[in-house]
């Protein structure tokens, strides 16, 4: 729904593309962790990242698509800047660590690490939703899906007993259940401002159609 109504704008508006970035980095390390030169028996980790991967490159390129210059260099810069800061440091973990169990731990730390960031990429609009008491621009499907992404990682780190994917998706959990509650907080007071707009913009088509003929 929030790339649809981009696309159907033809403008990003004031949609933020921030979580979507973070979710990218946090992805593409834990396609490395899921590795078999990483981690050997994380097959599900391994063949569920890119697809999430892809996802998510899609979204950045229909935001890129219709976004100001200014926000296109930024997802440029960004984009730029994560692909060396992933090669960079899996280049030197791979170099220092030759067992699995460190492999494991050094990418386990900072998955751990960039996975809370995603999770909490979704603050800058909240700010902006507690500060306007309005959810037109927080993505709710995003919430909703982060929400479950980690219900069913925590679940999956429960079973197969990986720490690392336990911490960082219960923590997900929770932000996830912020972010839902936020939105039900303040979705019945946006969609009475939208009502109001609505009445405003329709009674003045009927005072301009009713107002005096000109030459």
């Amino acid at each position: 729904p929030t790339f649809y109504k981009i696309i159907v704008n033809k403008s990003v508006g004031e949609f933020k593309v921030d979580p979507y970035l973070a979710t990218v980095l946090n992805c593409t390390f834990w396609l490395i962790y899921g590795l078999p030169f990483v981690h050997p028996d994380r097959i599900l980790v391994l063949t569920i990242n890119p697809i999430a991967l892809m996802i998510e490159l899609i979204y950045i390129g229909i935001f890129f698509y219709y976004a100001p210059n200014q926000e296109r260099k930024k997802v440029v810069y960004w984009l730029c800047g994560e692909v060396v800061f992933v090669a960079t440091v899996s280049l030197v973990f791979l170099l220092v660590f030759h067992d699995h169990k460190r492999r494991i731990l050094a990418f386990g730390i900072i998955c751990d690490v960039f996975n809370i960031i995603m999770y909490s990429s979704p603050l800058t609009i909240m700010k902006k939703v507690i500060c306007t008491k309005s959810v037109e621009y927080m993505p709710f499907y995003l919430s909703l899906a982060n929400f479950l992404n980690g219900c069913v990682w925590t679940a999956y780190a429960l079973i197969k007993l990986d720490i690392f994917i336990l911490i960082s998706n219960g923590l997900g959990v929770l932000s996830g259940a912020v972010q839902l509650i936020l939105y039900g907080c303040y979705f019945k007071s946006t969609l009475r401002d939208e009502n109001v707009v609505d009445v405003k913009a329709s009674q003045l088509q009927l005072s301009v159609s009713d107002g005096p003929a000109r030459v």
